[in-house]
């Protein structure tokens, strides 16, 4: 679940996969649309100051930014174009940003000139009038004018974002290579490229007689659909509640609906039905385009549905029972390099079983965690976290808290203490963060069902170079009696390209669970079915995964690597998490709690462990803690199944030690 190659993609969790980046394909003469020659600017900026086009007289080059503060692309593309300012001044090239947004106010673009350090003109376009002038589509989209503020080069800064891929660096520096170009007097070789980015929240003429408006229809399709992520202090990068903002946004949320991006669902609908699915209805669709068809009308906005009810700070149902920090202090994160990963143990004092209801873990700072996961353990225990059997409670990109069924929570056995796995990443400048867990604890006597989270998985992975369509599957563990599955999870990482949930009766006979054509490490999402299943006494679960490592993944990091299992993003993993429910028994619904081991007992077990481990190291000749069930003894076979949890035929160090 690493991050570390791709360093931005913590910010860009949801913003490069939805309502972000598009492209807008330019003529081969960069200047038909707009014209040729820059002839006027009369804008104003946010300090106050109107800027014309006389105030750049002494500046060879002039380069124009249209810029948002709320596009995600533009926050990051600000900050390179003060460096490209900087590298480029004394070659007598300006820089200039122009917003012409709606629903960008004065006031927000100060605010995002000091968050991005901007010390080039920031300029409002009001009406979107220059906008207009230059035929600007998107932001950031730049144009670059020459001593006689002809128009030379149009297009992106560079090629590292795109339509679901981000790419470690850019293949192609596009506009510094424009600038060196034109300051040595020579052609722009490359005159024009795509545009990846925002579209430009113009004003519209709004229809007079429109059936279809914000109050009417639009405000509640948004919240039903949209306003969970799209709210203060959400993952999303602008709220959705303002019809001022709403409007701005109207032609980019049309063009990511149209296009499958928004709302994030990635799951066939061809096979179960699932109780957190996102996606709109085609009669839902069809408001939203009629809607940004007419204009963006308003309406009646003064009987608004009311926003979904939320925690301030949280997912969870009600205010936490109890916070636990992740770290006692705060952690500071390095600006650049490689930050393995991180743990931290708290002792929550727990002299009793505690169930859990509800549980969230919070990033203190979202543009540096990747992800958090939460463990309970006996204290004092050291190794033996497998966080790809199962985990307490986890933070992913995408992740959205998904409540169980009544009756239905997790246990943390008393005296146990919490261990968290923390993976950060860093950002380009040094950051903090103090992330924290949330919990909400359920009554004791109202719990009937024990949630339990394990996996498929598949370890042994060696995915060619080149291989476009690497197909592998991993199996889970028997399921015990009177189990009811609850959701699924998941996981693989940048070269993942399709996964499938299956059941497999004892019997051998399958049926499709989940079938996820397109997978995106961005949305990790947990998919919750509608209905808990019923899966019969020692059924499994399979997953099959398949991987792109070939060229024409854009995320690839390295067409030309053997791919294995790693932490890192690129290396792989195939984890197939699911999550499903056992029924307490009626002495344990009682409160009756299973007597304790005796000494004797204990002794047993640590012996029985000692000799299985020795039998296992002595079996494991190559050290590498993994035992293939073909090179051990077929007298062994019997112990080697019983020991292999996960039924992948392959018995780790692990499984070993963590067997009763």
């Amino acid at each position: 679940m690493n991050c570390v190659r791709f360093r931005i993609a913590s910010i860009l969790v949801v913003l490069l996969s939805a309502a972000v980046p598009t492209t807008t394909t330019i003529a081969s003469d960069p200047a038909a649309a707009g014209g040729t020659s820059l002839e006027r600017i009369d804008l104003i900026d946010f300090r106050g100051r109107t800027w014309k086009l006389d105030d750049f007289q002494s500046d060879s080059i002039l380069v124009v930014a249209m810029l948002g503060t709320e596009c995600p692309l533009a926050k990051l593309y600000a900050i390179r174009l003060g460096e490209i300012q900087q590298q480029y001044q004394s070659q007598s090239v300006r820089v200039i940003g122009v917003m012409s947004n709606r629903q960008d106010s004065l006031e927000e673009i100060a605010s995002f000139a000091k968050r991005q350090s901007i010390e080039f003109p920031l300029l409002k376009d009001a009406g979107n009038r220059f906008a207009d002038q230059v035929a600007a589509e998107r932001t950031p989209e730049v144009f670059v004018y020459d001593a006689d503020r002809e128009l030379r080069y149009r297009g992106r800064v560079d090629d590292q974002y795109g339509i679901g891929y981000i790419r470690d660096e850019p293949r192609r520096h596009d506009l510094r290579i424009a600038l060196d170009e034109l300051a040595s007097g020579r052609e722009v070789s490359l005159p024009q490229t795509d545009t990846v980015g925002c579209i430009i929240g113009r004003t519209k003429k709004v229809a007079e007689h429109s059936d279809v408006t914000y109050g009417g229809q639009v405000a509640e399709i948004l919240r039903k659909r949209c306003v969970e992520c799209h709210r203060d202090g959400e993952i999303a990068p602008f709220s959705l509640t303002d019809y001022d903002e709403v409007a701005g946004w109207s032609d980019m949320m049309a063009e990511v609906v149209r296009e499958g991006r928004m709302p994030p669902w990635h799951a066939s609908g061809d096979h179960l039905p699932f109780a957190n699915d996102r996606m709109m209805s085609d009669e839902e669709k069809e408001t939203l385009y009629a809607w940004v068809d007419a204009g963006s009308p308003k309406g009646d906005a003064s009987e608004l549905p009311p926003l979904p009810e939320k925690i301030p700070g949280w997912q969870l149902p009600r205010e936490p029972d109890l916070v636990v920090p992740v770290s006692t202090e705060s952690v500071k994160i390095p600006a650049t390099g490689e930050v393995r990963y991180q743990y931290y143990r708290v002792d929550p004092k727990l002299d009793e079983d505690m169930w859990i209801e509800a549980a969230e873990l919070k990033p203190g700072n979202r543009e540096v965690v990747h992800h958090i996961l939460a463990f309970a353990a006996p204290k004092g225990t050291r190794g033996g976290l497998d966080a790809a059997r199962g985990f307490l409670v986890g933070y992913v990109p995408g992740a959205r808290l998904e409540l169980a069924p009544k009756g239905h929570a997790k246990r943390i056995p008393a005296g146990s203490e919490l261990i968290f796995q923390v993976h950060y990443t860093p950002i380009g400048t040094e950051q903090q963060d103090q992330s924290s867990l949330g919990i909400c604890f359920a009554d004791p006597e109202s719990i009937t069902h024990e949630i339990v989270t394990t996996s498929a998985l598949q370890p042994r992975l060696k995915i060619p170079p080149g291989e476009a369509n690497y197909e592998t599957s991993g199996t889970s563990p028997r399921f015990p009696a009177e189990a009811t599955l609850l959701s699924m999870s998941p996981h693989m990482h940048v070269r993942g390209k399709s996964f499938r949930y299956e059941l497999e009766t004892a019997a051998g006979k399958r049926t499709t669970l989940l079938d996820i054509p397109h997978y995106d490490f961005n949305w990790q999402t947990t998919y919750v079915l509608q209905n808990p299943l019923a899966v019969p006494e020692g059924s499994r679960i399979v997953c099959t995964a398949t991987y792109d490592n070939s060229e024409d993944n854009l995320n690839n990091p390295d067409p030309t690597a053997t791919v294995r299992w790693g932490d890192q993003t690129w290396d792989e993993m195939m984890i197939g998490y699911y999550h499903y429910a056992v029924p307490l028994s009626e002495q344990e619904r009682a409160g009756v709690k299973k007597p304790a081991m005796t000494l004797r007992e204990r002794a047993e077990a640590l012996i029985r462990n000692a000799a299985r481990l020795q039998k296992f190291e002595q079996l494991d000749s190559d050290g590498d803690g993994k035992l293939a069930r073909s090179d051990t003894p077929k007298k062994l076979y019997g112990v080697f199944d019983d020991l292999d949890a996960n039924g992948d035929g392959v018995l780790t160090k692990q499984e070993v030690e963590s067997a009763p």
